[in-house]
């Protein structure tokens, strides 16, 4: 079994100074936890994978594709692969866990 601790996983990416800290990787998955500061630019661009964002903490905007959508704790989204999308009009200092399936390459 692989288990993890969200706030343990947070504490483990602020120390790294990155912004995306991965913690799983097999092949049919990984996932990642993922910062943004309040007012930060997202640099993501699509990805090869689906992928689908937890809300752990803070407030802003995605954009994916042409649709905006207001973020929360709790909020969940879902994004396909090669479909452009963005984090935006960070409020709140974000807080995301990422799932990508396939595992991201």
């Amino acid at each position: 079994m692989l288990a993890f601790e969200s706030n343990d996983l947070i504490d483990q990416r602020h120390k790294s100074g990155k912004s995306y800290l991965e913690f799983l990787n097999v092949p049919d998955m990984s996932m990642g936890v993922y910062a943004l500061k309040a007012g930060a630019t997202d640099p993501q661009s699509p990805h090869n994978e689906d992928e689908a964002y937890y809300i752990i903490s803070g407030c802003g905007q995605i954009r994916v594709g042409d649709e905006d959508r207001a973020v929360q704790p709790g909020s969940i989204v879902y994004v396909a692969k090669h479909v452009p999308h963005k984090f935006h009009s960070i409020t709140e200092d974000l807080q995301i866990l990422v799932f990508f399936a396939p595992r991201e390459t």
